[in-house]
């Protein structure tokens, strides 16, 4: 049964944190939402469309304000032949299975619904939707599509499995994994890391991985940002636990607190440009110095949308990752507006810590 997530709400569209927040939430507590819908509240197809969702198999979270939440009930009833009555001082469907504070559960048909009223700086309410645990997520490295596909597909058979495959950047695919009617998701994902030991990841958030990776053995990460800004920093720290294993970051726009900070030679910089091999290298060395942490990243590049040269033309970035015994650079060449090579910097620095030591996250 699908997921539809629906909004309400016009501010749903335009505060973009709120919805990035609730969808968060269902993601961490639902299956896969398979359909994404808004509505204003002026919108008059609001009542057709639930009517026809309701009236289909589906499984729905419909998420609006307070001051709509009684007319969506309203909505609802109409649609379900029913009435609202008040239960803990909401205004709901009488025939609700389900309720909690702000968030009540209808059974009608083959739908089953979950109202939720959310506002801004707010928790949000409980779910009341449970999944049906019938899924996972891995992640392979160093594999083409095609041959991740080719390896894992005989085994989804074998385990009555459908899997999803996804490239993220080059080299790095997520494998999304849906049990079927007789499936068996724990002996497929045992079968694959027996196939591809030192290519596979058993985990559907990477940066959550790598902090609990860390912090198991103690061990410290630190990060010299230029082109990124910061956003190698906010992909760690945006999860719980981030505290404990990254005690800072130094995001060196400028030549001068390249030198400055991080101790990177004025030569290097003079011949190789800010944008090379030789300053990263300098960067990530300088981070793990500052720091005394036992990993660092390095990027520097050019993101655009404009600064680019024939030589180094914009999406041009070099990454730099290091350890206390082994480091190494790379020289990407990324296409896509400046926010989109920001990120794939950051998902192929990441990319690169893994493979540093295998021994670490494999």
């Amino acid at each position: 049964m699908k997921l539809h997530l629906l909004f309400i709400g016009n501010k749903f569209l335009y505060n973009i944190p709120l919805k990035e927040y609730i969808i968060r939430k269902i993601e961490q507590n639902c299956d896969f939402i398979s359909n994404v819908t808004y509505f204003k509240e002026s919108d008059n197809s609001l009542f057709l469309y639930l009517e026809e969702l309701l009236n289909s198999t589906t499984k729905l979270i419909i998420i609006t304000t307070k001051q709509n939440f009684s007319t969506i009930g309203k909505l609802i009833s109409t649609v379900t032949s029913d009435n609202q009555i008040v239960k803990d001082n909401m205004l709901i469907p009488s025939k609700c299975s389900i309720f909690q504070d702000k968030s009540y559960l209808l059974e009608y048909k083959d739908a089953i619904t979950n109202v939720i009223c959310m506002d801004e700086m707010q928790e949000m309410p409980e779910l009341l939707l449970s999944s049906q645990n019938s899924n996972a997520a891995i992640h392979i490295f160093e594999e083409t599509k095609d041959n991740t596909y080719a390896l894992l597909n005989p085994i989804a058979q074998t385990y009555d499995i459908h899997i999803d495959i996804v490239e993220i950047i080059s080299g790095w695919m997520r494998i999304d994994i849906r049990s079927k009617k007789y499936g068996d998701i724990s002996k497929f994902i045992k079968s694959a890391k027996y196939l591809l030991p030192k290519k596979l990841i058993l985990a559907s958030n990477i940066a959550a991985y790598i902090i609990e990776k860390l912090s198991n053995e103690q061990k410290k990460i630190t990060f010299a940002e230029s082109c990124s800004g910061g956003l190698l920093s906010y992909y760690f720290t945006s999860q719980n636990g981030a505290s404990k294993i990254l005690d800072g970051s130094l995001v060196t726009y400028s030549n001068s607190l390249k030198e400055n900070w991080l101790a990177v030679e004025h030569s290097t910089l003079e011949k190789e440009g800010a944008v090379s091999y030789g300053v990263v290298k300098e960067m990530s060395e300088g981070a793990l110095n500052v720091s005394e942490a036992d990993y660092s990243i390095s990027i520097s590049g050019i993101a655009g949308d404009s600064g680019g040269t024939d030589e180094k033309p914009v999406g041009t970035v070099y990454v730099g990752v290091r350890s206390k015994t082994i480091h190494k650079e790379e020289h990407l060449k990324l296409q896509g507006d400046r926010n989109y090579v920001q990120h794939q910097s950051i998902l192929f620095a990441v990319k690169m810590l893994l493979l540093l030591d295998k021994e670490m996250f494999f």
